[in-house]
């Protein structure tokens, strides 16, 4: 069973193929991903290494956290689903209440 890692802290030249090569070493990589800003490309620093199994990705954590890779100590851990970006604060897309922005006030 595939197991997906988050690997970050990386500097912005780090590519997936660097990711890639690293982690093969800690045995087999499924994918290997460099998060980008949809706009202007750019780096985000972080990215995930999908490891063929379960002991695959304990080996790459256990070997990887905290290690250097192109001059930036990188940290590796087990991947967590996205939260909600819908919750917690209550506010339903910040328009307020309406008063004072020219609307009726009853």
């Amino acid at each position: 069973m595939p197991s997906k890692l988050y690997v970050g802290n990386l500097a912005y030249s780090v590519s997936g193929a660097d990711l890639e090569e690293l982690f093969s070493q800690a045995g087999e990589v499924q994918s290997a991903t460099v998060i980008t800003d949809k706009f202007s490309g750019q780096s985000k620093g972080f990215g995930f290494v999908e490891m063929a199994s379960a002991g695959d990705a304990a080996t790459a954590i256990q070997r990887f956290n905290d290690t250097e890779l192109k001059g930036r100590n990188i940290k590796v851990n087990e991947a967590r689903p996205r939260e909600s970006s819908f919750g917690g604060s209550g506010n339903r897309g910040g328009r307020g209440s309406g008063m004072g922005r020219g609307r009726n006030r009853w």
